[in-house]
Order: structure tokens, then sequence, then C-alpha cells
């Protein structure tokens, strides 16, 4: 048979015969259209290539392998999303000289990974791409077979999903690298294991990867891609893209006017707020030299607790006391004392009269905690310095400063995922429903006494993450942290300019209302407002940040937290009025933001 012959029996296109044989299409146009070439060994070999060869879609492959048409829906199925702000980076390493490198998209789940990758098919030509999700009995082997066999058949992109399910991928990555990446390929992988990356970028692949994590999402990019500028569903999303299934604000839910349905979807919500899911690294024994009590507590059931009883603790202490005392909860130790001010005598000391051992019995179980007595492990200072090693390595915590009126500098550790701490305040209120007590109160009032629980951890949750965010943006002339005097009394947020020597003074509240008496008495502490300004200067503004509008009241500057989230990092980028929205400009020219 001829060339075209083939071509046609085949239903190839001339473009696609000469992508096959690796040849421009003009000169698979020559070869066809001259029969002088009929007998030569070259068009023989051409010939049998093009009669050999096997349909794409009719490959069997050993991994999940999607192509052509299924792309487009993938696509399609992405194109009206926003996109992340990291998605820029996507492009530049598809559109830049990376020979070498594989760029690594990583983060917990929930974050936007497999969407970005379907995104980034919008970017580039699906015909030379393949989308690749790996299954937890793939292997190394399985990935090289196939990508082999794609790249005969002109793949150049590949978009590997979950590749860290691979027992052997941290091992032996870099064949993606040195081999693959060096032959021109773009390889971007994508997995939650941070910790398998991290350690793939220390060693098998360090200096031979572009790294993109997607874990954090602050605020400001939380609201535009998801269209939500409400700071309490961010709290609620636990910081990811996608709301849980039990959430508050779901139907299903509010007929009862309870968070939860049953123990099995509580357990859910807690599960993927990360305290169990991080785990994941530890199964994998090449793991143990470097975490080896963490792989012991993880074999055990017993990592959970330690991760739990830290994010529980009111100032994520990780102390030894922490783990090891008899397990309290924070949250309804906090409740009762806030309802003892309730002027309804039922709401008043309804948590006094619950069967407190039963409700924390409960707890302990949805959210694993255990008791010292309960462990097979013995927990000690070099155990708890592993496990926060371990969080900051997967960015989960960060260090926020506090300062004090003596001079002592401290570091403060903070949760990057809302979701960590909310979900076990609403497995308190989970275990709350089961009390015969409670469930003897109205409807009303225990709607009362639950978003009484729920507002208390927002409100201490909206310090973290305005402290957290403004200290991430912080410039290099700036100084931003708490400050407490060891009298009592502290202000939620300093920042100092260096320059300039002035400062502005932050007092964070999760409240719509203004209570002007009660929100400022710490800035009317002439001990604490002299102490700052003898050390960081004038003091500029006085500052409100809630959730209410934005106001002046006898000079204490009211700033609603979402529009300060959200504008703080244009405030930060550009000192020009008009080339900025509104908001920003009216919180310049009326509060004169410029720290």
């Amino acid at each position: 048979m001829t060339l075209k012959e083939i071509r046609i029996a085949k239903g190839f296109t001339q473009q696609k015969c000469a992508d096959i044989l690796n040849i421009s299409k003009r000169k698979y146009q020559y070869l066809e259209n001259n029969e002088e070439y009929l007998t030569s060994s070259m068009y023989q070999h051409y010939c049998e290539i093009l009669n050999n060869f096997e349909n794409i879609n009719d490959i069997k492959f050993n991994t999940n392998v999607v192509l052509g048409d299924s792309l487009s829906l993938l696509k399609r199925k992405v194109i009206t999303y926003r996109k992340r702000y990291c998605y820029q980076h996507l492009l530049d390493y598809i559109n830049s000289d990376y020979k070498g490198k594989i760029c690594i998209l990583y983060g917990l789940r929930r974050t936007g990974k497999t969407t970005l990758l379907f995104q980034l098919l919008n970017d580039i030509d699906i015909n030379k791409a393949v989308y690749i999700k790996v299954k937890d009995n793939n292997n190394m082997g399985d990935l090289v077979k196939d990508i082999n066999t794609l790249k005969n058949y002109g793949i150049k992109y590949f978009l590997i999903d979950e590749i860290t399910l691979m027992s052997d991928f941290i091992n032996s990555a870099s064949t993606l690298s040195d081999v693959y990446s060096m032959l021109g390929l773009k390889i971007i992988v994508s997995g939650t294991d941070s910790l398998g990356f991290a350690f793939c970028d220390r060693d098998e692949l360090f200096d031979r990867n572009i790294m993109i994590h997607t874990s954090y999402i602050p605020f400001k990019e939380f609201s535009y891609v998801t269209s939500i500028n409400d700071i309490d569903q961010y709290i609620e999303y636990g910081g990811t893209l996608k709301s849980e299934n039990i959430s508050f604000n779901d139907p299903d839910y509010q007929k009862e006017e309870i968070a939860f349905r049953d123990d099995e979807s509580t357990r859910k919500y807690i599960d993927t707020a990360i305290a169990k899911n991080i785990q994941r690294t530890l199964r994998n024994n090449h793991f143990e030299t470097s975490f080896v009590h963490l792989k012991k507590l993880y074999d055990s059931n017993e990592l959970t607790n330690v991760i739990n009883r830290i994010t529980e603790h009111m100032n994520h202490e990780f102390l030894l006391s922490v783990i090891t005392r008899p397990f309290k909860s924070s949250d309804l130790g906090s409740a009762k004392q806030l309802l003892l001010k309730n002027d309804n005598p039922e709401i008043q000391t309804a948590l006094y009269d619950i069967d407190t051992d039963k409700v924390i019995a409960k707890l302990k179980d949805i959210i694993e905690v255990k008791e010292k007595e309960e462990l097979i492990n013995i927990i000690d200072e070099e155990v708890i310095n592993q496990v926060k090693s371990y969080l900051y390595m997967l960015d989960l915590i960060k260090d926020v400063e506090v300062r004090y009126d003596d001079g002592t500098i401290e570091k403060q550790v903070v949760f990057t995922q809302p979701g960590m701490r909310y979900a076990i305040t609403k497995a308190l209120v989970y275990s709350l429903m089961d009390d015969k007590h409670f469930n003897s109160l109205s409807m009303k009032n225990k709607r009362i006494i639950i978003d009484k629980i729920l507002s208390d951890i927002k409100g201490r949750m909206l310090e973290d993450i305005v402290l957290l965010e403004r200290t991430n943006i912080k410039t290099k002339d700036e100084m931003v942290f708490k400050y407490k005097s060891i009298k009592g009394g502290e202000i939620d947020l300093v920042t100092y300019n260096l320059k300039d020597n002035n400062c502005n003074l932050y007092e964070i509240k999760h409240s719509s209302e203004i209570s002007f008496d009660n929100q400022t008495k710490n800035f009317k502490k002439e001990d604490i407002t002299t102490s700052i300004s003898n050390t960081y200067g004038t003091i500029s503004n006085m500052i409100i940040l809630y959730k209410g509008n934005n106001t002046l009241i006898n000079n204490i500057q009211y700033i609603n937290v979402e529009d300060y989230l959200i504008n703080i990092w244009y405030i930060k980028l550009s000192y020009r009025y008009n080339t900025i929205n509104p908001v920003v400009f009216h919180l310049i020219r009326e509060f004169n933001l410029i720290d």
C-alpha cells in the first residue's frame, strides 16, 4: 500500500501523518505525490510506521488517561471559573524555557489544584495535551510507560494529578525532570501530599522543579474567586474554595437548627478539615528517619490527638502540658463565661447544667482526642517539636509577633487554615445536641447559645486572620505585631512605620454593631498608649476593624474588616488615588491609611 492509501484507510490527515513520522507537512506531501520514491527503503519504512500506527484512543494505558474530546469537556467545565492568583505561575512555566524542570502544584484538598489544571487546558494546544489521574495502585513504571507512548503520539503537555498516590514517586521523581523535561516535555504534577513534595524538593528534585503552593488562600483571593465577600463564610469554608456539605447555611440542617446530622457526617467534616488529611505522607516508610516519632504516633492513631489538642488550645501553644493534661474544651469554658452576661436566666446557666462529662466524652470521640493514660506512645518535648516542624513544613502554621511593654518579644503560632479550628467548635455544638438538658431548652434559646459559641470562636479566629494577613504583606520598613501590657490589656494589631516613626493601632471585633465604650476601652488606657508612643512614635490612627460600615466617631475610625482585608493590598501597592477603586480611595483620603 502507498502512503496515500494507508492515510485514507486510517482516516488520517496529511498533517497527522507528518506528525506521526516526525517530518514537516510539506515533506510528507512531497513523498505522497512522487511515485519515484515508492521503492525506496525510506518510503517503505514510513509506510510501515503508518500502517502499524495504533489510534491513540484505542490504546490501553496503565494510568487513567484523558485525551482529545474528553479534554474539551474538562476545560469547558471550568471556563466560567475565576482563576487563583497562582495561575500566572503555571502559565510562566508553560511559556518559559524550563528544560530539566517540572512544575509541582501542591496543597490541601479543595484549594483548586485540579481546577487550575483544567483551566490551563484553555491556554495550551489540547491536541498536544493529556490529563493523567494517578490511581492508588499505580507506580512510576506505569507512568513512565504511558509517558513514552504518549510522547510518540506528539503529546507535549502532561498534567498529572494526584501523583503522590504512587508509593515510589518520591524516590523516583527525578526521572520526570532529568529525562522527559530535558526532551522538551512540559510536566505539571499535583497532589495533596505537601510534605512528600517538600522531601522531593530537598532530595530527588533539588533545583529541578518550580513549586506552586495552593493551601493558603487569603481572604482577598477567596472573595475574588468565589464572589463571596463575607468573613464568616471564609471561616466556615475552612480557608478552602468549597463549602463543606454540613454547613450551617445548608437548608437540610436548618430544619433542626443544628450544624451536623450524625456522627458520620461530623467525622467527615473533621477529617476534611485537615487534621487527618495531612497525615497521608506518614504512611510511607521512607519518612521514618525524618519523622520517626510522628510515624509512631500515626501508626498508633495518636497523631490526630496531638494536632487537635494544640489546635483547640486558646493560644495554640506547643507545650507538653497542652498534650498531656486532662482535656477540657476551651470553647465550652469561654461560652459559659459569656452566657453569664445574658439577661435570660435559662440561657445564663444553661451550660452549667449540662452533663459536661458526657459532652466532653462525645467531643473527644469525634475529634479523636485521648487522655494520657490511653496513649501507647510517650509524648515528650522531642515529639512536640517534631509535630511543630511537621506543621511548619506543610505551611499550616506561621509565626506572628507579640510585643510587650517591658520589651519582651514572643512568637505566637497561628493556623493558616481556619477549618482546622472551626471544625472543632462545630463538633462541640454537635456534642451539645446529644445532651438531655440542652435539648430541653426552647429552639430559640438553643440557637442563641449556639450562635454565641460560634461567634466567640469566629472572633478569636478573626484576630488571627487579620494579624496573619497583615504580617504577610509587611514591607522591610514596617513592623507588624500584637501588643500586650504586663499589667493587663492589649492592642490586637499595631503597624509601625520605621521610616516615619509612627504607628496605627487596631482593635478587631467580630460584630457589625458599634459599641463605642466597650470596643475602644484599650485605646483609652493611657499606660498602654503612652508606652506605645514612647517606643513606636506618634500614634497616627486608632482603628476599629469590624463587620459594619465605615465611619468616624470621636476620632476613632471604624472600618469594615472585609474592606480592609481586600483593599489593604492595594493600599500597600499604590499611592495614586486615581488608579485604585473607590473603597481604597475612601480609606486613604478619609483615614490616611498608608501605614
